[in-house]
């Protein structure tokens, strides 16, 4: 069974579990230069942070990336830790598009094939993304603020089983649940493995993501 249109709107309406960029940051832009202004030292942020790492950013160097004084960048962001949160806020939201988008209507044959892509949907994030590797949408480094309830790999556990649910004719049971929030933290694991070392990814690990992920999903989608 396709899956319907309504479920993509689901998918990116999840972020919602997670804060978004903008609530995160200390001004709101509300015209399209700030906007701007604002994605441009995000995009500084992460290019610093695809070098050197997130524990050596500084606002300084943020500031110094983007082409704008310190005082453009506290005006959106107090600390350094407030512009990682924002980072992994927009990876996380991205990373929801990403998934809203494999699990659009027609996308795939099955259920399996529709988990697969939201691995190499991930992966790809890991390979593209400037920073995602070292700081994904932030759950791993404790970025996310103490307010969040919810961790990133379980709104991504929840949007993807309603969306099988809704798309491909899953029960919405308790074992199926289980079975792709194990098949989520599986992907989250391996595919962050898989590029620890290797910016374009490990073959070998990612094709064992995709074995692993069968393995928990076969028979109980």
């Amino acid at each position: 069974m396709a899956a319907s249109k309504g479920n993509t709107v689901n998918v990116i309406e999840s972020s919602t579990a997670l804060l978004s960029t903008s609530a995160l940051i200390r001004n709101e832009p509300v015209q399209a230069r700030s906007t701007a202004r604002l994605a441009t030292l995000l995009d500084s942020a992460a290019a610093v942070i695809d070098e050197i790492g997130y524990e050596r950013l500084t606002t300084a160097m943020v500031a110094e990336r983007a082409g704008a004084s310190i005082g453009t960048v506290y005006r959106y962001f107090p600390d350094r830790i407030a512009v990682l949160q924002s980072l992994a806020a927009r990876n996380s939201e991205r990373l929801l598009g990403s998934i809203a988008n494999e699990l659009a209507a027609g996308r795939h044959a099955s259920a399996m094939d529709a988990v697969l892509a939201v691995a190499h949907a991930t992966a790809e994030l890991f390979r593209t993304e400037p920073g995602y590797r070292s700081i994904r949408v932030g759950d791993v480094l404790d970025l996310l603020p103490p307010q969040t309830d919810a961790t990133a790999n379980a709104v991504v556990a929840d949007t993807v089983t309603d969306a099988l649910v809704a798309g491909y004719g899953v029960s919405d049971s308790a074992d199926v649940r289980l079975a792709v929030g194990t098949a989520i933290e599986v992907i989250d694991a391996l595919v962050a493995r898989a590029f620890a070392r290797a910016p374009k990814g490990d073959a070998h690990l990612l094709a064992e993501a995709d074995r692993a992920v069968r393995a928990v999903l076969a028979g109980r989608l």
